[in-house]
């Protein structure tokens, strides 16, 4: 059934492309809007928050009994829905009647796309740091730490609410981002393979289920692997998949045929990104092969996605997006030698390198 899901696939997880607004057509109302932008993106975080999505998932309903079982004001809430209509989240369909939209089933709970707990995270702990951009392009440093006097993982590690959403918006993204790296990089010829800081391991599963003769294990810290195996109630979620606790800055499992970090190297600065695939280094043999999935950002002066992540990556922990000339110096750095860079659906890359 593969190659039959695959159109499925990219029709339906990888439809959306940002469209910049061209110079030659911008406006000061243009750059109203943009600099407005946040009137959006609150607006979603909080429907996503009052779970919304899943009370229409049946059918539309009216916003006195949508206001009623999220505790909301329903005049207000009327407000919320019939703004978020105007930019097609939900659907206006009476006069106090609203309905899911295209948009609005990723922000339901089980979608099989789901958003929801990416879009909470986004709106509440990405939000405040954001506020707080000045700092980071003052100083250099994250502003994150200097709105919650902690840095980002240590701030998961104490707040449990917060951890859950930022750990489950990391596992849907990491689900629909399973099926572009599938689609776009080829595993054959790899028997093993450890997920450096795979969190709940959804990505790595979806490999190992696609690819019958390959073995894997999660890598990940201990209190991220507790979790799963709490989740999970001792047993294993398959004789070919296994969860590792550790702390990569350490040292990473030996022995495996790939390591595959996702996400994982633009979280963390030129120092601490080598030290990581040092140790991955370390751990493979001469035939070992790494694969990062992370955005590419173009040399040139070409819009992308990428160059506004850079910019959260700055905010939040200090991170940064890197262009090929930036990830082929700091595998050199770490003993590798960058192979090949592969485009996906997504807007992530997969980027080889093999050990020198």
């Amino acid at each position: 059934m593969w190659a039959e899901m695959k159109p499925l696939l990219r029709d339906r997880l990888f439809p959306v492309k940002i469209a910049p607004i061209k110079e030659e057509s911008s406006s000061a109302a243009n750059l109203f809007q943009m600099a407005a932008g946040y009137w959006v993106s609150q607006a979603i975080y909080v429907a996503a928050k009052l779970g919304i999505a899943d009370l229409l998932k049946d059918g539309p309903q009216s916003c006195v009994v949508l206001a009623e079982v999220t505790g909301s004001d329903a005049p207000s809430l009327f407000r919320l829905m019939r703004a978020l209509a105007s930019v097609s989240v939900f659907s206006h369909v009476g006069e106090d009647c609203f309905a899911l939209s295209r948009l609005a089933e990723s922000l339901q709970t089980d979608a099989p796309a789901s958003l929801r707990a990416m879009v909470i995270t986004i709106g509440e702990i990405h939000y405040q740091a954001c506020g707080n951009l000045l700092h980071s392009i003052q100083t250099g440093s994250p502003a994150f730490n200097n709105v919650f006097g902690t840095s980002l993982f240590d701030y998961l590690q104490q707040n449990a609410a917060a951890s859950e959403a930022f750990n489950q918006g990391m596992t849907n993204l990491s689900s629909m981002l399973a099926y572009a790296i599938l689609m776009a990089y080829d595993f054959a010829g790899i028997s093993s393979i450890v997920d450096v800081g795979g969190g709940e391991g959804k990505l790595l599963r979806k490999i190992l289920e696609l690819n019958p003769e390959m073995v894997g294990a999660v890598f990940d810290m201990p209190s991220t692997i507790g979790t799963v195996n709490q989740e999970l109630k001792g047993n294993t979620v398959g004789a070919r998949c296994s969860y590792i606790a550790g702390d990569f800055f350490d040292s990473v499992p030996g022995g495996a045929d790939a390591y595959l970090l996702c996400g994982v190297i633009h979280d963390w600065d030129d120092d601490q990104a080598a030290a990581i695939l040092r140790n991955c280094r370390g751990a493979m043999g001469e035939n070992g092969r790494l694969l990062l999935v992370d955005m590419v950002v173009p040399e040139n002066g070409a819009s992308c996605f990428s160059k506004l992540l850079d910019l959260n990556m700055l905010v939040m922990n200090g991170g940064r997006e890197r262009t090929k000339a930036e990830f082929s110096a700091l595998l050199d750095a770490a003993d590798y030698r960058l192979t090949r860079i592969i485009p996906t659906m997504a807007p992530q890359s997969m980027i080889e390198a093999m050990a020198k």
